[in-house]
Formats: C-alpha cells, structure tokens, sequence
C-alpha cells in the first residue's frame, strides 16, 4: 500500500512463564486513519501495543514505520519515532498544572531555570491549534476525567507524536464528552495524524473508526473496513461465536428493603465534602444503578458501605442491622458480597493461586476448614467446579492468579462472589476493560441473582451498561443524588449525560423516592 504508515510483521512474543501472547500477528495501519484493534481479554492487543511502545520486546518479528525497519527498545525509542500512546490509567502527576505535565521532562529553560511563561505559552498554542478546551495553569488534580484525557493527548503531541495510540479512551466519559472527543480525533485525523483505538465499545468502533484489525488468541484474525462489518459481526469474529449484545432480563416485583442508606455525608482529607446527604435504599430481587461521573462520590459511598472507609456521618443498614461500626468481615458475614472497581488492589491477590483467591472469603468455613488443617479434597473440587462453570481459561486452579488476562482475572473475582448466595451484592465497575464475551457471561450472572432474590447495587461508568442492567436508577453529581429513576426503561444516555453533568436536576421529592423504593 502506497499510503502505509506502520506494518508489524510476524510479531511473536513469549512471555517468560511460557504463556504465548503474540503469535506472528501482522498488523497495518494506513496514515491518516482511525484504526480500531479489538478482542477478547487476552486475546494479546495490549502485548502488540506494548511491542510497538518499546515497552516489550519481540521474541520474533520486524516493525517498519514509512516503509523504514525500525528497532524500538524502550518508549523514548517510540517517541523519538512518533508514536504516542495514552494509557487508560493516566501518566499524570495531580499536584502539577497542565502546562508543567505536558512540558515534564523536556521542559523549556531560561539559563538552568525552567521558563514556565514559555511552557504555558507553548501549552496555549499547542491546545488552540487542535481546538482542545484547556487552561494550561489549572491543576491537573482539579480537571475532569475528560479534560485529563485531554491533557494526555495534547503531551503527546507535544512530544512530536504522528501516531497516537488510545487505550479505552472513552471507558470512564460521559456520551457529551465521548463527542468531544471524537470530534477532536477527527480534527486530528484531517491534520494528517494516525490514531490507533483499543475498545470494548463496539458502537464506538463503529462509528469513529475506518478500519479494524480483530485478534483472537494471540492471533490476527483479518482487517475488515468498519462499514462492511456489524456490531454482531465484529463481537462473533472476536469470541468465534454468537453474542447476545442486549441484557434479557424479566421485569421484576422487588420485596423487602435490604440494603438502606439514611443522609450519608463524607468529607475528605482536603476538606471537600465528597458525599452530600445521600439516601436510598436496595430491596431484594432488585438492580438499582448508580450512574455518575468519575469523582462524583460514587466511590466513597461504595468504600462505607463495604467497611472500606469509616462512615463520616449517617447510617448503613443490612437486613436492619446496623453496619456502621462493623469491621469488613463482620459485613460479610450479614451476606454481603462485593465486586471492587479496582480487580488488582481490592479484588485478588496477585502473588496467590486461582484456588487460593476462590476460597479467600470462605477459608473458616467448617465445609473447607477442619480446624487442624484444610480439607483439601473439598477445597480442590469447589474450585474446579468454579472455574468450569465461571470459564475461566487457565491451565490449572493452581497458576497464579496474576498470570490470567484481566477479563479471566475479574471472572475470579465474580465467581467468588456470586457463589456465596449472596443477600446483597456490590458490583462496581464489574465489566470494565473485558471483552464483549465476558461481559455477555457477567450480565447474564447478575440478571440470574437477582432473579434468585439478591439485592445489587450496581455502579457503572458505562451508561449502555447501567441503563440495560438497572431496574430503577440513581445518579450522583457532585457527591449528592440528582436524579432517582423507579422506571429506566425509556430513559436514554443522553438524557442521563445531562443529570450525571449537572445541567439538570429533579426535585426533592421526586429524589425522596429514592429513599422510599
């Protein structure tokens, strides 16, 4: 091809416990595209990206930019050759301003001072020339999910990238900034750059995207022009069979309350109050989401209520009981379980075996546990039978669950939960950065709980998510409730970008129901 920006031949990669992440993967990208990369959750996108950031080397395989062999070892090596990526955990220091994030480390100097004038004159020039809203003297702690994303884009360009790489840029946007965004891709690609774009979000791929390259098992499974293929397409190419894209689910008669919250405050180590008077309550048989922007409190609310962070001001009840002065094990002991937003810090440990995390919540149980020692037999066939009916791809109960790709990981962490016939669970974040096919298996789970009379309280930076699983819905904004849904079933994503963004509010007693559900 006449028009070739990056080609990625026969890229193998054998990681050192012997699991083959890139089978000689060909990957081509045409300048001036918007090429979409996706697959299943260890399917081995983030490895060949990884190759491509000189943040791996290949065991075998060339890379060729403009036609040219080039040797990358190290992500200054990639810089050097215009290539930029943005992770999907920003690179970001939040006590820095803009300006001093998108300068750092080759900073503008005035003798051996940093000039920090011209480094937010340069900021300004750079973000008014791709039309990026941005103060370059605001701190980069103070700024919106979206406005962070930007400022990792705009240092990337500062850094002289062509070649931009997005890793799940829009995992944590609202559908208004998700535009914005796309709006500034486009803008980018007319200047002649070339965007990479790793997503689960196949409306997204769909839309943005001219091409994608589907992997499957460490392997390309072909390059197909976005308008010749379907979402439906696209999901049986990645996991090799058909998916269910829509959440089937009964509409259901939810009974007695569980889970009650009563005028919930928090504030936080810098003295901002993070959650305000906050009331609702979860009852059995029941999905109630909370939608809300990242940072709008969502986090602290979930952290009380599991015993993660001591309840400020309040009260937490569980089947009537109440939680406040419970230690973490105390609350599960009432029948909680929980799905943290974090899989890594919260949700396994990394250095532990598959079995080892399956069994870390119920260890003291007399059918496991007898005293002396471990009834090993029973041990090894509860997660045998866990790891088959949760389908969990590992070669044995025994690896480390480190080793497992991220949606195998969080298929951990689910089956561990929901095993337990839980009263209430706590789902948060439960599907974020897993492929299409273990969301469909997640989904399908929290519907069946529910069915079996669990209360879930579900919490979702992804608004297809929240609006297809919730039976009724709250939305926070700025750490209070601006919004309570008994019924979510005409309510739309765009509607629900404007109570999540501030731009409208219900009454207090339409929000009072909340409380009474």
């Amino acid at each position: 091809m006449g028009n070739e920006l990056l080609k990625m031949d026969g890229i193998t990669k054998v990681y050192s416990n012997g699991v083959l992440a890139n089978e000689n993967v060909n990957f081509t990208v045409e300048k001036g595209e918007i090429h979409a990369l996706v697959g299943e959750n260890g399917a081995g996108k983030s490895t060949l990206m990884k190759v491509l950031f000189g943040l791996e080397t290949p065991d075998e395989g060339a890379i060729y930019l403009n036609g040219n062999k080039v040797k990358i070892t190290s992500p200054s090596d990639a810089i050097g050759h215009g290539i930029g990526m943005v992770h999907q955990h920003f690179k970001l220091v939040p006590s820095l301003t803009v300006a001093e994030n998108i300068v750092l480390g080759i900073e503008p100097k005035k003798g051996i001072f940093i000039d920090m004038n011209k480094a937010v004159k340069e900021t300004e020039e750079l973000a008014k020339k791709y039309n990026f809203d941005i103060n370059p003297k605001a701190a980069v702690g103070d700024l919106s999910v979206g406005k962070k994303q930007k400022v990792e884009i705009l240092k990337a360009l500062f850094r002289g990238a062509k070649l931009l790489i997005l890793d799940e840029p829009t995992a944590v946007l609202t559908p208004q900034e998700t535009r914005e965004l796309f709006e500034q891709l486009k803008g980018l690609k007319k200047n002649g750059y070339t965007i990479i774009f790793i997503s689960h979000k196949l409306n997204e791929i769909k839309e943005i995207c001219d091409r994608l390259t589907i992997m499957r098992s460490g392997k390309t499974i072909g390059t197909y022009c976005t308008a010749d293929v379907s979402e439906q397409d696209i999901s049986k190419l990645m996991v090799g069979r058909d998916v269910v894209l829509k959440v089937e689910k009964e509409k259901v008669s939810p009974k007695d309350v569980v889970l009650s919250v009563k005028d919930l405050n928090y504030v936080n180590e810098n003295n901002k109050k993070v959650v305000n008077n906050v009331s609702f309550s979860v009852r059995s048989g029941e999905i109630l989401g909370i939608a809300g922007i990242e940072g709008s409190g969502q986090r602290e609310i979930v952290e009380m209520i599991t015993g993660l962070r001591d309840i400020g001001e309040g009260e937490v009840t569980i089947d009537g009981e109440n939680i406040n002065s419970l230690s973490i094990k105390g609350i599960r002991n009432l029948g909680v379980s929980y799905i943290p937003e974090d899989r890594m810090t919260y949700g396994v440990a990394g250095n532990a075996s598959i079995e080892e995390n399956l069994i870390s919540n119920r260890y003291s149980d007399k059918e496991l546990n007898g005293k002396a020692l471990f009834k090993t037999n029973k041990i090894k066939s509860l997660t045998n039978k866990l790891v088959k009916d949760y389908l969990i791809k590992c070669k044995s109960p025994s690896v480390n669950v480190g080793m497992l790709s991220g949606g195998n990981i969080q298929k951990v962490v689910v089956a561990r939960e929901f095993s337990t016939q839980p009263k209430l669970l706590i789902a948060d974040q439960p599907t974020r950065g897993i492929d299409v096919g273990a969301i469909e298996f997640i989904h399908k789970k929290l519907v069946s709980i529910r069915d079996d009379g669990c209360a879930i309280l579900l919490v979702s930076a992804d608004l297809n998510e929240v609006l297809e699983l919730s039976d009724s819905l709250i939305v926070v904004n700025n750490g209070e409730i601006a919004a309570y849904f008994e019924d979510v079933s005409k309510l739309t994503e765009e509607e629900l970008g404007f109570y999540m963004l501030g731009v409208k509010k219900q009454s207090e007693d339409e929000i009072r129901r909340a409380v009474y559900a």
